[in-house]
């Protein structure tokens, strides 16, 4: 299990999203088909499940935040997101979290709002749409765990879904491109720990031309 700081990495398996854990928050638990995997690699990091007390989604695709329901359930963790994806989940739209996608619904969830400015942990919390209208970013000023807004390599989230917008991943790139972070923690993928201002100019590029 790989630690880069205060973020404990678990990447993702299959089309599970990348999961962190800062302190007592768990960010992006996956779809919850491979659950056995996030728990045994929560063990391996030398925790356990009762350390955790809280979910924070960066937005509301179900790749992302599918085990939500399992793990309120189960441990009875609070979970976060952001209110416009909170809004997509409590409408139970399965093509805008892509539930259907996997063959599944949308879950009933117990969630708690988190907006542009909040804080988690040391992170603030950066209100990023363009991939879900709702989607956020977490940055202490040195990392940034970006979600789906931007990638590794200079990619970024698709804006063809529901909710989607090219012209807010745009203007989202922009203004995670002037945080001059130097660790880069993404939805999908490798994380970044060298040359990620070249790869921030890079997605900045790119998305200009959408």
């Amino acid at each position: 299990m790989e630690k880069v700081d205060d973020i404990t990495i678990i990447l993702g398996r299959e089309r599970d999203s990348n999961c962190y854990i800062i302190d007592d928050v768990l960010i992006d638990p996956g779809s919850g088909l491979n659950n056995d995997y996030l728990i045994s690699s929560v063990e391996e990091a030398g925790m356990s499940m009762d350390d955790i007390s809280k979910i924070v989604n960066t937005h509301c695709h179900f790749d992302h935040m599918g085990a939500d329901k399992y793990l309120q359930d189960t441990y009875g963790y609070e979970i976060y997101m952001h209110p416009l994806d909170i809004q997509t989940v409590e409408e139970k739209d399965a093509e805008g979290t892509v539930a259907s996608s996997f063959g599944m619904t949308v879950p009933d969830l117990d969630i708690k709002p988190l907006n542009a400015d909040d804080k988690v942990g040391n992170y603030t919390v950066i209100h990023t749409p363009g991939h879900t209208r709702g989607g956020i970013c977490l940055c202490d000023g040195k990392s940034l765990i970006s979600g789906d807004t931007v990638f590794s390599g200079g990619n970024f989230g698709r804006t063809d879904l529901p909710t989607g917008s090219r012209k807010d991943i745009r203007e989202s790139i922009l203004k995670l491109a002037d945080l001059d972070v130097v660790q880069l923690f993404p939805g999908h993928g490798p994380y970044a720990t060298s040359a990620v201002s070249e790869q921030m100019a890079l997605a900045v590029m790119i998305a200009s031309r959408l």
